[in-house]
């Protein structure tokens, strides 16, 4: 699932590929900026804030944004894709390398200069120069919601999705629906800030520190299945800041409380 730390692996790898070069294919495949074509200008930079991927073109950002299945992909010109051409929603090539938005629920392209029109509600974003822990905690502490609710709002904090929140609240030992006035949110968010910081540079994303396919999280997609602390089964439900935005929480019933 892409999370903070799955997007600025994104953004790091279309820099690499493609930053300093000129854009020689620019194809948008979304009817709001299918006639925007950014070819001859040159790749400036690629950064990444919360879940929002910014590629910078020319004057010109370039924005989009994964959600649950979205993804770039980089090939070399004339390299077969991986995956199916009705999936492509953006083609960014050079001479060297062709990225391949497969899957994106979000693509704008904006001036630069405007880019806080689209990420300027973002908290502070634990993966980037200027991250705030203090302004972290203060917008969390002042949500009086649910925890796993208040986690998940990227007002508060950039980057933390539903595998995060699930994960970090086990281990802090804190419940889901548990109000988040109730909760030390000072040491969840540094708790936060450590586990996604470690995991920016691995392939695969733990938080139990082993790094073998299904072997990674504590309850997350776990439900049904002993507690790998306590051997109680880890259940599963549902929160979310209103009906229509509810995701799946798991949780140990013994090892939070």
């Amino acid at each position: 699932m892409p999370e903070g730390d799955t997007v600025f692996r994104t953004a790091r790898r279309l820099e690499d590929a493609l930053v300093g070069s000129e854009v020689t294919r620019f194809d948008l495949r979304v009817p709001q900026a299918a006639t925007v074509d950014l070819t001859g200008q040159p790749v400036v930079s690629s950064g990444a804030r919360g879940k929002h991927l910014l590629l910078r073109i020319g004057d010109s950002t370039l924005h989009s944004h994964l959600r649950m299945d979205g993804a770039w992909l980089v090939y070399r010109p004339g390299e077969k894709w991986r995956h199916p051409a009705f999936k492509v929603r953006a083609i960014v090539g050079t001479a060297q390398r062709e990225a391949v938005g497969i899957d994106l629920a979000e693509i704008e392209v904006v001036p630069t200069r405007d880019e806080q029109q689209l990420i300027g509600h973002l908290g502070p974003d634990p993966l980037a120069p200027d991250w705030d822990a203090a302004e972290a905690v203060r917008r969390l502490s002042a949500d009086t919601r649910s925890i796993h609710v208040a986690l998940l709002d990227q007002r508060n904090v950039a980057g933390f999705g539903n595998e995060y929140a699930a994960e970090l609240l086990f281990l802090r030992g804190v419940l889901p629906t548990t109000p988040t006035p109730e909760v030390d949110v000072a040491a969840l968010i540094e708790l936060g800030v450590r586990t996604i910081r470690a995991n920016r540079d691995r392939r695969h994303r733990t938080f139990t520190g082993v790094d073998r396919p299904g072997q990674g999280t504590w309850v997350y997609g776990r439900s049904g299945r002993p507690c790998r602390r306590c051997s109680t089964l880890i259940r599963r439900g549902e929160l979310g800041a209103d009906p229509t935005r509810e995701r799946v929480t798991f949780w140990c019933p013994v090892c939070q409380r």
